[in-house]
């Protein structure tokens, strides 16, 4: 044998060959631009170990990382209208949302709606998909927020909302902004039985939630850096042409100015929500008329325009 064919040549093609390394191995910084190994950016709950600054997570973790031992139990929501304008722009909105739900089978639309303990307390949490055409709000969503309040009237537990989306779903056209006035509906079902209603603002909620359900949280928490407003800023310093203040729409600037109540890092979010809901749940009603009367919902309150009663405008004129 030819000792160096079968040993000298394949040491040196071994060290001049370049090793194949898997693109998703390190994640940039968006913020200080330092590379972070993915397992340590995943144990650190996808916070940069040298700046702080919080990347975005998916729902799916989120509620691993909220709930006891991870464990939760999905809501089944209901099915909602499939573009109801036959929207179209460079696609059609039925394409869109096949290729947005392809991408999870955990949820048909932009919220998952789910049940668990968090610090031995039943809670019911509904949380936004950013991955889900941005998050956006359409009827799918307003029905999440309602099956959400509705669970959590019938088995009497908080409310926790985290939101993360860019507003209304603009194929819905006006759809979309009438789940404005449904969310709304949906916090007054939590706070009428009595129960604490929460949310937690990460990055980004802006336009239509945030002028909505997200500012009426009995407790407003924030991730550090989040995002929160209603328009952007590009389009504000156009319209009164003046500079605005740096941090401006950040979540300590808002906290600073008496907006939120609290901005807590994702590492002591479990621990602050579990105290948070010990001081809220004290003396909790649990009556059935409470309950009953939360969940009298007006039948004007619904998904299809055409189930909408036309004697509405004439009964609140009354």
């Amino acid at each position: 044998m030819n000792w160096i064919t079968n040993y000298v040549r394949p040491k040196i093609q071994a060290l001049v060959t370049k090793r194949e390394v898997p693109d998703d191995l390190w994640e940039k910084c968006p913020s200080c631009g330092q590379m972070v190994f993915h397992r340590e950016l995943e144990s650190n709950l996808r916070v940069c170990p040298h700046c702080g600054h919080h990347m975005r997570i998916t729902a799916q973790r989120r509620l691993e990382t909220l709930f006891d031992d991870g464990v939760y139990t999905s809501v089944e929501l209901p099915d909602a209208l499939v573009d109801p304008l036959k929207f179209r722009d460079r696609r059609r909105y039925t394409e869109r949302l096949k290729e947005a739900q392809g991408k999870s089978k955990d949820s048909k639309d932009a919220i998952i709606v789910a049940q668990g303990k968090l610090g031995g307390r039943e809670v019911t949490a509904a949380v936004f998909r950013f991955d889900f055409m941005g998050g956006s709000m359409g009827a799918a969503v307003g029905d999440g927020l309602l099956a959400a309040a509705r669970s959590a009237v019938e088995k009497r537990t908080p409310l926790i909302v985290i939101p993360s989306s860019g507003g209304a779903r603009m194929q819905e056209g006006i759809l979309s902004l009438m789940q404005m006035p449904r969310s709304i509906v949906a916090v007054d079902m939590v706070k009428d039985a009595g129960l604490p209603y929460v949310v937690l603002l990460t990055d980004p909620t802006t336009g239509g939630v945030s002028a909505s359900f997200a500012m009426l949280g009995d407790i407003a928490l924030a991730e550090p850096g989040a995002i929160i407003g209603f328009a952007g800023q590009r389009v504000i310093q156009e319209t009164i042409r003046e500079t605005l203040p740096e941090g401006f729409q950040r979540a300590e600037y808002l906290l600073d100015h008496g907006m939120i109540d609290m901005v807590v890092t994702r590492a002591e979010l479990r621990d602050t929500l579990i105290r948070v809901f010990n001081l809220l749940c004290h003396g909790t009603s649990d009556s059935e008329a409470a309950k009953e009367e939360a969940l009298d919902i007006p039948e004007a309150v619904t998904s299809d325009p055409e189930e909408a009663p036309a004697e509405t405008a004439e009964a609140k004129a009354d």
